[in-house]
């Protein structure tokens, strides 16, 4: 029987093509729940882009379900756990709005520098003012570029003609590769000072969120241009309402909120701030490669084959099943890792040994890169494009199977080595309790720990002395935080020591910096498991 292939929404003509010859090709409305739910009942794959909720209910009605593609780079309308409990794979399109959304960031500066929108506005008012609306040359100007991902990188490059000094701060990329690219990495402090232009390209994330406020719109050379065309919340909007306000920050061009869709903001008030309604992704193109890129993956994933765009486990092809466990355990492994470290390493070994070595443990190399990049770029991280991200950021990462005697059944190891030297290194193993198999961390940095790794964590490095316990639990609990558990390494009284709490929910970086002002740490290092 020829395999059913439903598409919920729009899909550019070129993708319905590439599915045509092969597969029984059907249309339903996605929004039209009952109908969805009949029709996906006897699909083998269903295509959707933003309007069709897929959740647990679509997949029990699609018993045939292989594959669910979304034509976009989200994953916010599908259920993705859902789907791999049923074994249905998820697929996208993450780098189809790419080059769209960094050619928006170049639109918005470019409208910013040139009082482009109002001016606009005004010669259709009837009104000739060529004064009014003078604007400022880019060429000969830095741009500050805030996030070196793959848009980031593109907007760096397309910039870089326009004669333009660039500048950038992204402390999960190593100053060799932003050398290539011909950026100088700066902190983010010297980035506000010293940018004529400011252009935002991070993930939202807890530690990037309001990243740009009141205090780093305090520092910013005066007449500076900030353009957000990434993710709302990243730039404080009512600080830069007042920043706009005081004449500290010349201008603004937004194509994201904190909260869309948005039709109301202070900001709206201000001339000098072009805004558009989150269209970054928004072109003809952008829409033909998602959909072209979606088309392809399901056809490889109908035919059996190998699927680049996978975004669940059952992406990573065959693994062996004493394995399998184990996968879990590597990527929270490298998620600790990257936030004890603070950044990414330099050079990454995954060390496996035990009983596993006589099984091919290649995937955990992958897991492990996939936990190292998962809180620190844009888009989700997979086995497939972890490799990849890897590359781009110039980590390398390698495994390294021993067969010397170790304290635990199967262990495995994450240690790097980062651009200034320091060393770093968090081990576990996977413990069997009736029939529960707990990821459990054996070690930091030397230090001997036995901690289930779950829930949010909290690493602090300080010296041994008394107090120290009771300070942080005062402050976390003038903080509302509830610690459901707490370790203490050491390696003699009064020495270096390592704390490590489990907490019930997550901290902002003001409290985090208030307990390690507490303890006499440098900083602590905070790692959400809740959120793989």
């Amino acid at each position: 029987m020829t395999p059913v292939v439903l598409i919920a929404e729009e899909l550019a003509p070129s993708a319905i093509d590439v599915l045509a010859y092969d597969f029984d090709v059907r249309h339903v409305d996605g929004t039209d729940r009952a109908a969805l739910l009949a029709a996906v009942a006897e699909a083998d794959a269903l295509i959707v882009r933003s309007a069709t909720a897929v959740d647990a209910e679509v997949f029990a009605a699609g018993g045939l379900l292989k594959v669910v593609a979304r034509a976009g780079v989200g994953l916010d309308n599908v259920d993705v756990s859902a789907a791999t409990a049923r074994g249905v794979m998820v697929v996208n399109a993450p780098t189809s709005n790419i080059v769209s959304a960094a050619e928006q960031a170049i639109a918005l500066l470019l409208a910013v520098a040139r009082n482009t929108a109002s001016a606009s506005q005004s010669l259709k008012r009837g009104e000739w003012k060529r004064a009014r609306y003078t604007g400022v040359e880019v060429q000969g100007k830095t741009v500050g570029v805030v996030g070196l991902g793959r848009i980031g990188v593109l907007f760096a490059q397309r910039m870089a003609s326009f004669g333009t000094r660039l500048i950038a701060y992204d402390p999960y990329i190593q100053p060799a590769r932003a050398a290539q690219l011909g950026v100088r990495l700066v902190g983010l402090e010297e980035l506000m000072r010293e940018s004529d232009f400011i252009s935002v390209h991070l993930p939202r994330t807890p530690e990037t969120f309001g990243l740009i406020g009141e205090k780093e719109l305090g520092m910013v050379k005066p007449g500076v241009r900030i353009v957000n065309a990434a993710r709302g919340g990243l730039i404080d909007e009512q600080a830069l309402a007042v920043a706009l306000a005081e004449g500290r920050v010349a201008g603004a061009g937004l194509d994201v909120f904190v909260t869309e869709p948005t039709t109301e903001s202070p900001l709206f008030a201000f001339d000098n701030v072009v805004v558009t309604p989150h269209l970054g992704a928004s072109t003809a193109e952008a829409q033909d490669k998602a959909g072209l890129s979606v088309a392809r993956s399901v056809k490889l994933a109908l035919q059996g084959e190998f699927v680049p765009d996978a975004v669940n486990v059952q992406a990573g092809g065959v693994v062996d099943e004493d394995v399998r466990p184990l996968l879990s355990l590597a990527e929270k492994l490298g998620r600790v890792f990257t936030a004890v470290a603070g950044g990414v390493a330099a050079s990454v070994t995954v060390e496996v040994s035990g009983e596993i070595v006589s099984h091919d443990v290649g995937v955990l190399k992958l897991a492990a890169t996939k936990g190292l990049f998962a809180s620190v770029v844009d888009e989700r991280v997979t086995y497939v494009n972890a490799p990849q991200l890897a590359a781009d950021r110039g980590v390398d990462v390698e495994l390294a199977i021993s067969e010397e005697p170790c304290d635990h059944l199967n262990l495995v190891t994450v240690r790097g080595a980062l651009p200034d030297g320091r060393r770093v290194s968090v081990a576990g193993t996977l413990t069997v309790t009736g029939t529960r198999e707990i990821c459990k961390l054996t070690g930091v940095d030397g230090f001997d720990i036995d901690l289930t790794a779950h829930g949010v964590l909290l690493f602090f490095r300080y010296s041994d002395r008394p107090g120290v316990i009771g300070a942080i639990g005062t402050l976390l609990g003038e903080s509302g935080v509830n610690i459901a558990a707490m370790q203490v390494a050491r390696r003699e009284a009064g020495g270096e020591a390592l704390m490590t709490l489990t907490l019930d929910s997550s901290i902002d970086a003001e409290v985090l910096a208030a307990v390690a002002e507490a303890v006499g740490s440098a900083r602590g290092a905070l790692v959400d498991l809740r959120s793989e």
